[in-house]
């Protein structure tokens, strides 16, 4: 097959310095999302180089390839956040505390990035405040607008906010939970949030944080689609640069650590500000050393996983996976782990079922095949969600099932 069309960054996707230093190649691995259909298995699948630097000048963590972003968020795009009931509760809990604290109402419109299918947006509008999502792949977003909620099928930037600024569109909030990192272009992101943002808005945005990434070692939470890595210092000055300051910092579990950040023009920076910049810089996370020794701690974590396969097997055992989320993507691809150790994988969103994990030819079930086949255990590929997916299968687990966690170290459980 042709070379997949891809692009390498040179330059940091923040401040535009130059210099990038890498630290983890994690090889070339296909595209996270792209699912593969019956009709194309045993077809040669792109694959693409995936390679983490980080910027010395604003220390910023980022992918150096850029896959474009209608490769990404096509017609296929499989992701849909209302298959979680743990984030739409979260999010139901998110949306309330912004409603409470703004004192927001009807004569209020709250906008959100990356809106999939409505999961919270359906929160703000039960609660009475205008609603618009914003969102780049058409099937979540049509579940969305089937929901009643009114969502434009574009990827946002500057010209999209200046376009709807004079259609009279002002947000007084602008939520974008797990989209920055999925932006090649920060800056004219972020200039959009900038320019749509009501004077006395405000921006609330959620992603995983680097610190956790590398203190637990989440490598597989890297892959095309998230194109950057943020620590409090490297959000601070992105949005700074656009006008918008930090004002209030919190530290979340969901996604295995993620942060949530608030900016805004009309407030003063809440001390949590200054507490998490002063940590990052007692730990050494503005410094290139912090990273260093990352990719070995990566290798590590691939031997033990094949090792605990192996012994597994070794015994008799038969081992299925859960959660054909993106992180088991660059998970099972860059650990070698397949149809060598396991039979398949299950997964409750119906969008994905029936079809294949990339580069590893897995077939994708409904959960209820745990309990009818009864693996003697099952990899928990969605290992952010495995509080919430053990609960969900206690049948299984009373059949005699057990779970392999494989991050931050494999065990079984």
């Amino acid at each position: 097959m042709s070379e997949p069309i891809f692009k390498t960054t040179d330059r940091c996707r923040g401040c535009g310095a130059e210099g990038l230093r890498n630290f983890l190649d994690l090889g070339r691995v296909p595209l996270a999302d792209a699912l593969v259909p019956e009709s194309r298995r045993g077809i040669e699948e792109a694959r693409y180089p995936l390679t983490v630097a980080f910027c010395p000048s604003c220390s910023l963590v980022q992918i150096r390839e850029t896959v474009p972003a209608t490769t990404l968020f096509g017609e296929e795009y499989p992701y849909y956040s209302s298959f979680s009931p743990y984030l739409v509760e979260h999010s139901r809990r998110n949306v309330e505390a912004i409603v409470d604290d703004r004192r927001l109402g009807p004569d209020h419109l709250a906008v959100e990035l990356a809106s999939n299918d409505g999961y919270l947006l359906q929160w703000f509008q039960k609660a009475g405040v205008k609603v618009l999502g914003i969102d780049p792949a058409p099937g979540p977003a049509q579940a969305a607008i089937e929901k009643g909620i009114p969502t434009l099928v574009e990827f946002f930037d500057d010209d999209m906010a200046g376009r709807l600024r004079s259609e009279g569109v002002v947000a007084d909030v602008i939520i974008g939970n797990n989209v920055l990192a999925h932006v090649p272009n920060q800056n004219r992101f972020v200039a959009g949030i900038a320019r749509l943002l009501a004077d006395d808005g405000i921006a609330v945005h959620e992603f995983p944080y680097v610190r956790d990434l590398v203190d637990h070692v989440e490598f597989d939470t890297i892959y095309h689609e998230h194109a950057c890595y943020f620590s409090v210092h490297a959000v601070r000055d992105l949005y700074g640069r656009h006008g918008l300051p930090l004002i209030k910092v919190e530290h979340l579990p969901i996604h295995g650590g993620s942060l949530r950040v608030t900016f805004g023009r009309g407030s003063a920076p809440d001390p949590s500000v200054e507490e998490y910049l002063s940590e990052e810089r007692r730990i050494g996370l503005t410094d290139f050393t912090y990273y260093e020794a990352f990719a070995g701690r990566v290798k590590n974590v691939k031997a033990e996983l094949r090792a605990l396969l192996d012994d597994l097997k070794s015994e008799g055992a038969s081992i299925a996976a859960y959660g054909a989320a993106a992180k088991g993507t660059t998970l099972l691809n860059y650990t070698g782990v397949g149809a060598n150790y396991l039979e398949y994988v299950v997964d409750r969103n119906v969008h994905k079922q029936n079809w294949y994990m990339p580069g590893v030819d897995l077939p994708i079930h409904d959960p209820a095949v745990l309990v009818t086949d009864r693996p003697d255990y099952t990899l928990i590929l969605a290992w952010n969600f495995k509080d919430e997916i053990i609960a969900q299968q206690q049948e299984y687990v009373e059949a005699g099932g057990r779970f392999v966690i494989p991050i931050p170290h494999p065990a079984v459980q």
